[in-house]
């Protein structure tokens, strides 16, 4: 009776009727028995339960819409306030949408609730309850990021207001006549952090333009050019190549800017001298990259650069050839005794350097549970089911920094992997890396 009650509920505001019109009704990143068999496996997790997901609404603003990330990862729909219901029980997924309106005859047709959405998602339009409690996740955001605004929300005496989910959570609560709520996050985030072969062809294709944004911004840079206009030169690759977005702000980074490890206001002249750090990417049919390099503003490094530049690039190389499925804490310990070996065999001139590295390599004398974050449908991608071992199909970054505080340096590189069977993929491996190849890029070659 409860669960006839939510669907009469959803039904009184969803009516169906006509659809026309020829146009991309349906997302093409991924098939629709793709989107089925990530439904199947919640179904196999909630048993008798029914999972509820609300889409995001449409933007009060003339921007483009774009689907929150939960939703769009069980479905692929890519229409505002439109609704999911799973059903464990009888193992089945109704779809709710919105009528046709007046907005399609200015901006095109939608998906609405007919036959046409039924034959192109395979879902049918039209106990316990799941639902996603966290804040929903659109264009550039993350968990962490969610989460802290929410936080800083509640904790503002001036706002305090509930999130979407929240009120949706307790409407569907009381129409359902007071159904038991759990949350859904946990369950669809345990199945995000292994991407199947789909998934990680999108992240691929995200870390390639993602390299095309930053060589771009590499044969700009010059004394005298504004940070802004590096990721300027950035953007422009990102939308010739299909983004919808930005997976994150753009970190561009000259001289000393650098040091702030999320610094992003991008107003300052790029100076003879400096080293410039470019971590940006962008988000491609709702997927993320990241990804970071650092070049010298004009074009050459300076010979205490090469040093510094060259054993971080020795100490990071030994990171990330260590990558393998099994424990983290395993793979970080191969890499500690690579990396005691690099810094027996380096050349040295510089003390503040070598104490710099030292340090470094300190960090990882004692085991750790990860080498960084994960990356998929948000930069900062889910991890909370992470338990510290690397299975196939698990992407993610590695960003150690080597700094010297006292002369606000921060060099870093980043770049992402996946997880295989027997050891790693990288993805961005044709990005330039060593510094002959930087300079040659640089020299527009």
């Amino acid at each position: 009776m409860k669960k006839l009650t939510l669907v009469l509920a959803l039904a009184v505001v969803l009516c169906v009727v006509p659809m026309r019109a020829e146009k991309r009704l349906f997302t093409d990143a991924f098939t629709a028995a793709e989107f089925a068999a990530r439904r199947a496996k919640v179904m196999a997790v909630i048993g008798d339960g029914v999972a509820v997901i609300s889409g995001a609404t449409e933007t009060p603003t003339y921007t483009k819409f774009r689907q929150n990330a939960q939703f769009f990862y069980l479905c692929g729909v890519e229409v505002p306030r439109a609704l999911l219901v799973i059903d464990g029980r009888a193992k089945s997924s109704t779809l709710y949408l919105p009528p046709h309106g007046n907005l399609e005859r200015s901006e095109g047709p939608l998906l609405g609730p007919d036959d046409e959405a039924k034959r192109l998602t395979g879902i049918d339009a039209g106990r316990t309850l799941y639902m996603p409690l966290r804040e929903e996740s659109l264009g550039a955001g993350t968990p962490d990021r969610i989460r802290s605004h929410a936080q800083a929300t509640q904790a503002d005496p001036w706002d305090q207001r509930s999130s979407k989910e929240i009120v949706f959570k307790d409407k569907i609560s009381a129409a359902a006549g007071g159904a038991v709520v759990k949350d859904l996050d946990p369950i669809v985030d345990a199945l995000r952090m292994i991407k199947s072969a789909a998934e990680i062809a999108v992240i691929r294709e995200s870390t390639r333009i993602a390299g095309l944004g930053i060589v771009e911004a590499m044969k700009a840079a010059r004394p005298g050019v504004h940070e802004y206009e590096l990721e300027a030169a950035a953007d422009y690759m990102f939308k010739k190549h299909n983004a919808q977005g930005i997976a994150y702000f753009g970190l561009v980074a000259a001289g000393t800017n650098a040091f702030w490890s999320h610094y992003h206001q991008a107003q300052d002249t790029l100076k003879a001298g400096d080293l410039v750090l470019m971590d940006y990417a962008p988000d491609y049919k709702y997927y993320a990259s990241d990804v970071t390099r650092m070049f010298p503003a004009n074009g050459t490094f300076s010979t205490r650069q090469r040093q510094l530049y060259g054993i971080y690039l020795e100490l990071y190389r030994a990171l990330l050839s260590s990558i393998r499925p099994g424990p983290a804490k395993d793979g970080l310990a191969d890499a500690y005794a690579k990396m005691q070996k690099v810094m027996a065999a380096f050349p040295f001139t510089d003390p503040k350097i070598r104490e710099a590295a030292t340090r470094f390599v300190a960090g990882y004398a004692n085991a750790r549970n990860s080498y960084g974050h994960m990356i998929g449908m948000e930069v900062h991608d889910v991890s909370v089911s992470f338990d510290g071992n690397y299975k196939p199909g698990m992407v993610f970054s590695i960003e150690p920094a080597l700094t010297i505080p006292d002369e606000r340096i921060y060099i870093r590189l980043e770049d992402p992997v996946v997880i295989t069977a027997t050891g790693f993929e990288h993805l961005s491996k044709d990005l330039p890396m060593d510094m002959a190849a930087i300079e040659k890029v640089m020299r527009r070659q």
